[in-house]
């Protein structure tokens, strides 16, 4: 009952937030990228109907387990206003001309991911499946170009090949750095893992290198590196300098050690000890117990660490962009450089996307390693 009506008060939070967004600015016209934009709001038409559907958001209350469809309405209907609007508003323009997404739309689309959250929360079983419903008609409207004169595509478009290269320079320089820290953190772990004192002493080390800024960190690697690339033949020939993605793979790969090697250590220190003792009863010898019983043990705990890396990893990869690494952070500064928040969502929104798809994948595998752990024992 109390569930019920938290949900109850989170529709009408949604149904606020939705009233909110039919009332602000929906489309920015801009003549070029970087031009002072000219708001244009809903029509009186369209209002009308988003006030109505905020009331049917707020009239779900009484049975939130059916909040999924003002819900999945208002988002698929926000996301195909969005279209309509941005195509009319360039219909006339010159071709340099953007027509971008106002606080309108981002306060509506907010209003109803809040919808669908109660509605999840307020609906049971195979009945949570319903507020995914809208994936299908957004990415409809997406791929069938209804969106095609939204800024953020048409500067999507004009980057062409270099987004792509961009996007693809992200995930080498997150998968180098977290393949590094792996190499290194594993071994470290399971050393440190042995000895307290070596545990803190570790963990002491790679906490106090997380927490420097990670622009201060580039910016620290460049003497040391630019001094051995000049002395040092070999590295020189590797491309290794002071600026580019040499510093940026050396800053990630430190930024990547810390959970690695604190989720390591936990995991490998967690194992039950009458499992390594019945191991040893056994007659196992040390490395057998450790491969065939502390590990495959500690790997889901291990595997959390490794996840958490790697979300931190494609957020920092961004900022190598500022010493010539490359990466979805040229398009972030560029934007920001320019005054052009089309740019910055051209890579933030990747990037986002890139955290939350790794993220899904990993937690995945780890719900995968548990329960067959669970089957096992």
């Amino acid at each position: 009952m109390k569930g019920a009506r938290a949900d109850g008060r989170l529709l009408l939070l949604a149904a606020l937030v939705l009233l909110a967004g039919a009332l602000l600015p929906w489309v920015g016209l801009r003549p070029n990228r970087i031009a002072a934009p000219e708001f244009q709001s809903l029509s009186p038409v369209l209002r009308a109907a988003a006030v109505a559907l905020a009331a049917l958001v707020a009239a779900s209350g009484v049975r939130p387990a059916w909040a999924w469809l003002p819900g999945t309405t208002s988002l698929v209907g926000g996301v195909a206003a969005l279209g309509a609007l941005t195509s009319a508003a360039v219909a006339n323009a010159g071709p340099l001309a953007r027509a971008s997404a106002s606080s309108g739309v981002w306060v509506w689309l907010l209003g109803a991911a809040v919808a669908l959250y109660a509605a999840h929360a307020g609906a049971r079983g195979r009945a949570r499946w319903l507020v995914w419903v809208w994936a299908l008609p957004v990415l409809a409207l997406l791929l069938g170009g209804h969106l095609g004169a939204w800024s953020v595509l048409v500067e999507g478009r004009t980057e062409g090949e270099r987004w792509t290269a961009e996007v693809a320079q992200h995930a080498r320089l997150v998968l180098t750095a977290l393949g590094v820290a792996l190499l290194l953190g594993g071994p470290l772990a399971v050393w440190a893992g042995t000895s307290s004192a070596r545990g803190g002493a570790v963990l002491g080390v790679a906490g106090a290198l997380q927490t420097v800024p990670s622009l201060a960190l580039l910016g620290l690697l460049i003497a040391p590196l630019a001094w051995l690339a000049a002395h040092v033949p070999a590295l020189r020939a590797a491309g290794v300098s002071g600026i580019g993605v040499a510093p940026a793979l050396v800053a990630l790969t430190l930024y990547a050690l810390l959970p690695v090697l604190r989720n390591g250590v936990v995991a490998l220190r967690g194992v039950d000890v009458g499992a390594l003792d019945a191991a040893r009863g056994m007659g196992m010898t040390p490395a057998q117990v450790f491969w065939r019983v502390q590990l495959p043990l500690a790997l889901p705990v291990w595997l959390a660490g490794v996840r958490q890396a790697t979300v931190l990893l494609v957020g920092v990869a961004s900022v190598a962009a500022l010493i010539g690494a490359g990466g979805l952070g040229v398009y972030i500064f560029r934007g920001l450089q320019g005054g052009a928040a089309d740019l910055i969502l051209l890579g933030a929104v990747p990037a986002a996307l890139l955290a939350v798809l790794a993220d899904a994948a990993l937690r995945g595998v780890e719900r995968l390693l548990a329960g067959r752990m669970r089957s096992e024992t």
